[in-house]
């Protein structure tokens, strides 16, 4: 009887510390899961924020773009203006050579044709000095135009060099992972970082793994010795819809949760400051290839990191003139 009794403790015992266990385990998930939700809330709050930033400068570098070719049209039209005057001044010269030639040969003739000659003459000097001074001053706007145009291509040159410079840098940190998961590529004056899904997350998870926090403190590096670089991540899906739990359900948490990872992980350098890091999530909109195959889908998870060689020289330039 007393062995039955100590069995029965013991089994009460037992179950009342595995309910402690469990209800501890609970707690902590709970915790866990609340701190992912404020966190996805303030950092969807902080891509509307980044959205809005992105928008505004796109529009901004849309109208310097139109600055600059209007900048180029109005240089190609002074100088058609100019050859156009230069052209009108030999023909009044000339007719101003012919008019004094003519005048000396009817010096004896009528008075009349004479008189006529000499306003002829008088009306063709006062053209002469007006196409003259028009002359002047649209040489004196080309040069300014010309010097203007000189200053924009040295800047672009050297922003095109800086670009060559810096991919070269990156592709010399990341060699060991260039061609696995990684490629680096120039377009549109930008350098491309594309990172497969593989090289950085488990499917569904946005915890980057140690693979991807290895590459990614080997970009911090480039970066931490290149301030005047800022750095765009964005994050990409396929088209498969994701099937989450508290605040991230659907692709499109699920890639800003992704960059924002990324962008934590690169500020863990000091020499990063993370001002220079914007974060956006691109969802399944922004395809590299078709979503129909299992091989195109693969291709479009991924996270593109996008260097990009401060401008503030060039929109300074465009803008003061």
């Amino acid at each position: 009887m007393k062995s039955l009794l100590k069995i029965f403790v013991c089994a009460i015992m037992a179950i009342m510390v595995s309910s402690c266990v469990s209800q501890k385990k609970y707690t902590e998930t709970e915790q866990k899961r609340r701190q992912c939700e404020e966190e996805l809330i303030a950092q969807k709050s902080q891509n509307n924020d980044l959205i809005a930033d992105n928008t505004e400068l796109k529009v901004r570098l849309e109208r310097l773009n139109k600055n600059f070719q209007r900048l180029i049209n109005d240089t190609i039209r002074i100088g058609q203006n100019l050859r156009d005057f230069q052209a009108d001044y030999e023909r009044l010269k000339f007719s101003y050579n012919e008019l004094l030639d003519i005048a000396g040969k009817t010096e004896a003739g009528n008075k009349a044709e004479i008189q006529r000659i000499m306003a002829e003459l008088q009306s063709s000097q006062e053209k002469l000095i007006h196409k003259q001074d028009s002359l002047q001053a649209l040489e004196a706007e080309l040069a300014v135009k010309q010097k203007h145009l000189n200053e924009l291509q040295k800047i672009l040159n050297q922003k095109d060099s800086i670009v060559n410079a810096l991919r070269q840098k990156v592709s010399q940190a990341l060699l060991g992972f260039e061609g696995k998961g990684l490629s680096i590529e120039i377009r549109n004056g930008k350098v491309y970082v594309s990172l497969e899904e593989s090289l950085l997350f488990r499917s569904g998870s946005w915890e980057v793994n140690d693979r991807g926090i290895s590459a990614l403190q080997k970009l911090a590096e480039v970066l931490a010795s290149n301030p005047d670089i800022n750095v765009l991540i964005e994050g990409h899906t396929d088209n498969v819809p994701y099937r989450g739990s508290g605040q991230v359900k659907d692709n499109w948490d699920l890639s800003v949760m992704r960059a924002t990872a990324i962008v934590k992980v690169i500020t863990r350098n000091p020499g990063v400051h993370p001002s220079r890091l914007t974060a956006a999530g691109r969802s399944e909109y922004a395809p590299l290839a078709t979503n129909s195959t299992s091989e195109g889908r693969a291709k479009n998870r991924r996270t593109e990191i996008i260097l990009t060689p401060k401008l503030d020289e060039l929109f300074q330039i465009i803008e003061t003139h």
